[in-house]
């Protein structure tokens, strides 16, 4: 195999953009590219996971507006971030920012940072971008385009959900506790970071 192709083969998913993706084909009723979110759920990775989970743990603590602000801003942006990937346009670190989402939202927790609304909604939306970069990069060949967005921004509600769930039980029970799950996904993410830069 030429350099260049061995190159490519062995490229993390954030430098997707640098080859053509091939045009996606509409998938077949019933078939696995035409997904549920529960597949789109099972299909991500932890960091993935954890990160959404943390913005909505970490929206119920803040409380409203950002109850609600934070879990609308994240799909949304992600959204963007598939676009940007979809249409080729590169964007670097992209594995490393992932990383520094979970490990950034599980210490927001931890710390209980009571951030103003436009930071908060400004730190997520940024993360946010980087996750739909990813997701965007990962297309599979055979899916819809439209559909796999919906997929994912409504597998990404349900996880956002999840975590309001987990946030609004830590303030009505046990703020420590809560904050020792925040303090607990930044050191899952702080490991995921140190993977990522030694990748």
């Amino acid at each position: 195999m030429p350099r260049a192709a061995a190159s490519r083969a062995r490229s993390p998913r954030c430098r997707c953009s640098c080859t053509p993706a091939p045009p996606p084909r509409t998938p077949a009723p019933g078939s696995a590219a035409a997904s549920a979110p529960a597949s789109h759920i099972r299909s991500a990775g932890g960091d993935h996971l954890l990160a959404m989970v943390c913005v909505g743990a970490w929206g119920a603590q803040l409380g409203a507006p950002l109850r609600l602000a934070l879990p609308v801003a994240f799909p949304l942006m992600m959204v963007a971030g598939a676009a940007l990937a979809l249409w080729g346009l590169p964007m670097a670190a992209v594995e490393s920012g992932i990383a520094l989402s979970v490990l950034a939202l599980g210490a927001c927790i931890a710390c209980r940072w009571r951030a103003p609304v436009w930071a908060a909604c400004a730190l997520v939306a940024g993360f946010a971008l980087l996750h739909g970069y990813a997701h965007g990069c990962e297309l599979p060949v055979a899916a819809d385009p439209a559909g796999y967005s919906l997929g994912f921004v409504l597998a990404t509600g349900l996880l956002h959900v999840l975590g309001i769930g987990i946030g609004e039980l830590g303030v009505r029970v046990s703020g420590a506790a809560l904050r020792g799950f925040g303090a607990a996904v930044a050191a899952v993410g702080a490991g995921f970071l140190y993977s990522a830069l030694s990748a």
